[in-house]
């Protein structure tokens, strides 16, 4: 149940079992397509919210994500929330950065959408 990906010279685990104690024992195939899907929106963002002027210095983005019971089991909605601390008065140019990322520019997002709703949450920390 365990994967070695390569690319590039960088190594990423993959390993769809579970420990004596339920935990999984590395990413799974899909907890990783969730992380791209961070990842990318979130290089977006970032880049966007330089370009803005937006002063932060931290964004952190959760996603979650139930599966339908049938096989092959896809993701149903798709939450992504992206922690920044980002003062109150730059909210909107950081909703903007965040639905642009989501809805023109995160290749990811383009892919996943074709199947789920993405729901993006945005929290100023």
């Amino acid at each position: 149940m365990a994967f070695t990906s390569t690319f590039d010279g960088h190594v990423i685990e993959l390993n769809g079992a579970t420990g004596a104690d339920g935990l999984r024992l590395g990413y799974s195939p899909k907890a990783l397509l969730l992380s791209g899907l961070a990842g990318c929106s979130g290089i977006d963002v970032v880049e966007m919210l330089q370009k803005m002027r937006v002063p932060f210095s931290k964004l952190e983005i959760i996603t979650e994500s139930e599966q339908t019971e049938d096989h092959p089991r896809v993701f149903r909605d798709i939450e992504i929330e992206y922690r920044i601390d980002a003062a109150p008065e730059f909210e909107d140019k950081v909703k903007r950065a965040v639905d642009l990322s989501i809805e023109k520019y995160c290749g990811v997002a383009a892919m996943l959408k074709k199947n789920s709703t993405i729901i993006p949450k945005i929290v100023l920390i």
